[in-house]
């Protein structure tokens, strides 16, 4: 193989068939090269057994960079010391959190681009009030990893289902990101992977490279370095796509239901750092809330937020002792709910070989409690909840009579097993949380007597920050594989089933509302009135599906069978047709 800087396009070459079914893009090893200076380099891939293959690709489009004498000399040096990298740590072992064998296996291999399809066959009766776009994120690495990966390392890819007047079209795309579109035209991955790679010294290396390629002017590190593989949020007439490392990034949604990237949003230059992937739009005033976290430098973490015409808050910068993990948050209809748990960034550990993401068992979790309209730290109540980890939030809201703040979580356990190996088996459990505003002191209780793993998912959005009676939720058993999802009765703890059945498994179910809700703030009889939506994979006969669920009775409406397969993902919105041609 070539040099990433000197590959041209007519060395591009299809996925092996082997890796297909992985979705890896090998770099080829015979290119033809229509430059003076490369170098060979021996390709020591990780281990991997064969797959039968899935889909065919059509590989990335990549130039060769112009580069000075300089700049050649610098990207052979890189090059070979990378090479020399890759070839101390073929004969490490993996962790099962790094090891792409396990990371991207079944549904979660990788699948390329597909355009526009429409009429797709519908099982049953798509419901006349769903209008619009189902729009849903989740990681699809482009390339072959050469070491370590981590799922969440994935770049980001869009998946789409416009459905007008009962009819429905499918399409998906990669989120052209800063790192993307150089990967793209390197044709390799250059950029380090956060979780999968950045492990004790070999991380460090990798770190070093990847400055010395910026150095060099090899690589651009200075325009953001995020996948936007997690989160998806339409406020402002704008369709958002985040991951907590890196600024947002906007995409247009057309009027035949494909995507396009527009580019990564600083909101007319006023966001300066990055954005994590969860932040929640009021449904009252329309206000975006988020934070901000940095896991080098102090202010560790910062909130802010917009206002209904995109206007950004002077931000509030939160002091933290050590830099924490906060992928997720919630809002009352006063406060704001900011969780400061165990797992947090240690770049020390690196240095004795271990991963920057730890568990600190020293660490007392907390949650902070701050008015909405705070103007300074001073004024977030902070409260201890020791033991406690929920990597998602799901509502909260205030009760008066009380005196307290009710937070709804699933808290898992152990906190770090998505990042790190660990012996137990993960629990996440549907939780309780209330604050006492008064004492500064909080309990916790488990919803549910059965225990049942329940992850992403989510609330009626119409309620967000205001008490909710219904959570839907997927249930994560066997787990990490997602076999239906949960709807789950807050006040009396009854929980009903929505099982997929057979080989079929899907992710997060998308609660799109339908009906009114009172404005009480206790919650009315029509909470629930509304559809989920659920992309569900047949293992066995490998083929997606989107299924429409009513809400209130869990019934089967209608099931959209999909052109292309559709990889286990994160989370999603939907954008009203009415929407669509508001976009800016």
């Amino acid at each position: 193989m070539v040099s990433l800087l000197t590959m041209s396009m007519s060395g591009a070459q299809t996925w092996s068939r082997a890796h297909i079914d992985l979705g890896f893009r090998p770099i080829k090893r015979q290119p033809k090269i229509k430059c003076t200076v490369h170098i060979d380099v021996a390709e020591l891939p990780i281990k991997r057994p064969s797959f039968t293959p899935r889909t065919a690709a059509t590989p990335p489009q990549h130039t060769p960079l112009r580069l000075n004498i300089f700049q050649k000399a610098a990207a052979i040096a890189i090059d070979a010391a990378e090479r020399a990298l890759i070839s101390r740590e073929q004969d490490t072992p993996l962790p099962k959190t790094a090891d792409p064998r396990i990371q991207i296996a079944g549904n979660y291999f990788p699948v390329p681009e597909f355009p526009v399809r429409e009429c797709l066959d519908v099982e049953g009766t798509i419901p006349d009030c769903i209008d619009g776009v189902y729009v849903r994120n989740g990681a699809n690495p482009m390339f072959e990893p050469i070491a370590g990966h981590h799922l969440f390392d994935g770049d980001g890819m869009v998946h789409a289902v416009k459905i007008t007047s009962g009819s429905a079209s499918y399409a998906c795309r990669f989120t052209e990101t800063e790192r993307l579109i150089q990967e793209k035209r390197l044709g390799r991955p250059v950029f380090p992977k956060a979780i999968g790679e950045l492990h004790g010294h070999s991380g460090i290396a990798r770190l070093m490279l990847f400055y010395a390629r910026g150095l060099c002017g090899l690589v651009n590190n200075q325009n953001g370095v995020g996948v936007a593989n997690a989160g998806l949020v339409y406020f402002n007439n704008r369709l958002l796509a985040m991951s907590e490392d890196d600024l947002p990034y906007q995409l247009k949604l057309t009027q035949t239901g494909d995507l396009q990237t527009v580019g990564r949003y600083d909101f007319n230059g006023q966001l300066k750092s990055s954005m994590i992937a969860h932040p929640k739009l009021d449904p009252v005033t329309k206000e975006l809330h988020a934070l901000s976290y940095d896991v080098v430098k102090k202010p560790y973490l910062k909130y802010f937020k917009f206002s209904p015409d995109g206007v950004k808050s002077p931000e509030i910068e939160i002091p933290l002792e050590t830099p924490t993990m906060i992928h997720d948050f919630a809002i009352t209809e006063n406060f704001v709910v900011i969780p400061d748990q165990q797992v947090v960034f240690k770049l020390g550990e690196m240095v004795a070989g271990n991963s920057p993401v730890v568990f600190d068992g020293e660490k007392v979790s907390r949650l902070g409690i701050m008015p909405k309209d705070a103007t300074e730290a001073s004024e977030v109540i902070w409260v201890n909840s020791p033991e406690t980890f929920c990597f998602h939030l799901w509502n909260a809201w205030e009760s008066p009579e009380t005196e307290e703040v009710v937070v709804i979580g699933s808290c898992m356990s152990p906190a770090d097993s998505i990042f790190n190996e660990r012996d137990e088996s993960l629990r996440s459990v549907l939780t309780e949380i209330r604050i006492n505003l008064r004492t500064r002191e909080a309990t916790r209780r488990a919803l549910l007597d059965d225990e049942v793993n329940l992850e992403i998912g989510m609330v009626n959005r119409n309620r967000l920050g205001k008490k909710t009676r219904f959570v839907f939720l997927a249930i994560a058993e066997p787990w990490p594989k997602v076999s239906g999802f949960a709807k789950v009765d807050l006040f009396t703890g009854e929980i009903e089933k929505y099982i997929y059945g057979g080989d079929k498994y899907g992710g997060e179910p998308f609660f799109l509302p339908s009906g009114s809700v009172d404005d009480d703030g206790k919650g009315g009889e029509n909470e629930d009135d509304g559809y989920i939506f659920s992309h569900v994979h047949d293992e066995e006969k490998e083929t997606s599906e989107l299924q429409i669920i009513n809400a209130v009775n869990l019934t089967l409406e209608a099931t959209i069978k999909l052109p292309s397969r559709v990889p286990y993902g994160f989370h999603g919105t939907f954008v009203d047709s009415s929407e669509l041609v508001d976009q800016s």
